[in-house]
């Protein structure tokens, strides 16, 4: 949960991070370079010895007999002598000595010690044994925190923070928090290099785009696809722009999700002509953001975007009005589509579409429904959102006739409704015309390929019970047994009342039994009217020990 935190907000989860990383560079200050005045006289001979023995090319065997290292003071004593070794000549010595003292001295390494070793090797383009290092660390962090003995000292992100406490002294580069990254995606551990990238990032380092490219297409193999999108966002919010290959990886994420074609359409409406793959993805990302409700993170990256020539100025113009119109800033909202006219551009049918929702759910369905009508007037194509928008709209306002023409023309131009649009209008239909109008118009969607759901049924089933058309329930109830769609206690209710009304008592009785049988409650209308029935002794006995 922490993890995710800070990748939705790092500006505020990182704040402790920050703090953290102030005491590691605190304690890396005092613990290589400062003693106490009584041990430091005992401290400096002894790395006075150590280093004179690497000049004179002292081997590790006799260096074991003349050099103790105390439990209490070895790791002071150990970092210091690396500090000495810091130096690109002296990187190989530097990394013999921290295997000798591990060997010979029985010494567990601390997170800090391998950091410094690490920015010496990198420094030295030692990079086969700062890999070997950092793959070592990340490995112990991952099995520690799988097992449950997790520490913060040896987690991944203390180790980070310890590379970022020792870049200075070390006189390192950023490659080596490229390197880490690099690796900690090869060794598949997600959600730690996610918040190894938001840290650096938040510390002023900055990534290579092969490193985001490592992590962002570990990503898109895993199962964890909608992070993609987040490390795709941060990596351009902190200036690493995306290649062609960051884009391709996007582009697989896109297909992957199954939302491809979905979003080249939508962009075809806006710019009428199909777009380069970088400008889909960009698009995508600032969509996805104004809809997860970060609109002004997203207004402020497509600003990024544009200055960098990545997106489109007509998709940006109309990504900042369907923002203005997320926020509910609608008068704001025409002025900036009324400024975008006067600059030439020219209006498109996912600005109108989302003016029409914004209309549709504030109940100003007149007004939605003046626009839905500009459009055919200045010759722009309504698609699917425009039609469920208005069929929706009209629907809850009790414009059912209407709404059911909507769905006849929908279909006409090649679009069909969703199952819950559709539905909204099943479930208010009345009266015995609109009823069957509805059927007919389900009836043709099934040929199109629609999928109804039990609601579907259910309602239209409820439809003509209130106008007593038994045959039609029972024709519905046999096509949902047909659908494999399971009957619930609103469909049975219909049915026993329905066969009772029409005399038909043993089918009514049958039913009942089915109900049941099948664990279901009748309605409390059904009880009363069974209930009545008995009393007068027309239907079966039933009591309401039933409900």
């Amino acid at each position: 949960m922490k993890m995710i935190l800070r990748r939705i907000n790092p500006s505020k989860s990182f704040l402790p991070i920050n703090n953290n990383l102030h005491r590691f560079i605190d304690t890396a200050a005092e613990s290589p370079y400062t003693a106490a005045p009584e041990e430091e006289n005992e401290t400096a001979a002894t790395i006075t010895n150590l280093c004179k023995s690497f000049s004179n090319n002292l081997n590790w065997k006799t260096l074991n007999r003349n050099i103790e290292l105390s439990d209490i003071k070895s790791s002071t004593i150990i970092n210091r002598v690396l500090i000495q070794l810091k130096d690109p000549p002296n990187a190989k010595k530097a990394l013999s000595f921290f295997h000798w003292s591990s060997h010979f001295a029985n010494i567990t390494h601390s997170t800090h010690t391998y950091a410094l070793l690490i920015h010496i090797l990198v420094n030295a383009k030692l990079i086969k044994d700062a890999s070997a290092l950092i793959e070592s660390v990340l490995t112990r962090s991952a099995a520690g925190n799988r097992n449950g003995n997790g520490n913060d000292s040896y987690s991944v992100i203390s180790f980070i923070h310890y590379l970022m406490s020792s870049y200075e002294v070390t006189g390192s580069n950023q490659f080596v928090f490229d390197l880490s990254i690099q690796i900690c995606s090869k060794l598949r551990l997600i959600d730690e290099a996610i918040d190894v990238c938001f840290c650096l990032g938040e510390n002023g380092f900055r990534l290579s785009v092969v490193s985001y490219n490592i992590l962002l297409h570990v990503i898109q193999k895993s199962d964890k696809t909608n992070l993609v999108w987040r490390v795709y966002e941060h990596m351009i919010e902190h200036r690493t722009y995306p290649n062609e290959k960051s884009v391709g990886i996007m582009v697989s994420a896109l297909c992957k999700e199954g939302k491809l074609q979905n979003f080249v359409n939508m962009i075809d409406r806006i710019d009428g002509k199909r777009c380069l793959p970088r400008v889909i993805v960009n698009t995508c990302l600032i969509l996805r953001m104004i809809e997860e409700g970060r609109i002004s993170d997203g207004l402020v990256l497509l600003k990024k975007l544009l200055l960098k020539n990545m997106i489109l100025d007509t998709i940006s113009c109309s990504l900042i009005v369907y923002g203005k119109i997320k926020l509910g800033e609608l008068e704001s909202a025409w002025k900036v589509f009324d400024e975008t006219l006067k600059r030439g551009f020219k209006p498109n049918s996912f600005v109108h579409t989302s003016f029409i929702c914004a209309y549709c759910e504030a109940g100003m369905i007149e007004d939605g429904y003046e626009l839905f009508k500009d459009m055919e007037r200045v010759g722009l194509q309504a698609y699917n959102e425009t039609y469920i928008h208005m069929i929706v709209g009209f629907s809850k306002v009790g414009r059912l006739e209407e709404s059911l023409e909507l769905c006849a023309k929908m279909m006409q131009n090649g679009f069909i409704p969703s199952c819950l649009a559709f539905n909204e209008v099943v479930e208010r239909v009345n009266g015995h015309e609109n009823v069957h109008r509805a059927d007919e118009i389900l009836t043709r969607l099934l040929d199109k390929g629609f999928v109804p759901d039990v609601n579907t049924y259910s309602y239209l089933i409820a439809g003509y019970g209130r106008e007593n058309d038994v045959e039609k329930v029972l024709k519905l109830y046999y096509e949902m047994e047909y659908r494999k769609l399971s009957p619930g206690a609103l469909v049975f209710s219909w049915l026993i009342v329905g066969l009772f009304r029409a005399g038909r008592l043993a089918e009514s009785e049958k039913y009942l039994r089915v109900m049941k049988a099948r664990s279901f409650v009748p309605l409390e209308y059904t009880v009363d009217m069974l209930i009545l029935s008995h009393e007068k002794g027309n239907t079966p006995r039933l009591d309401r020990k039933t409900d």
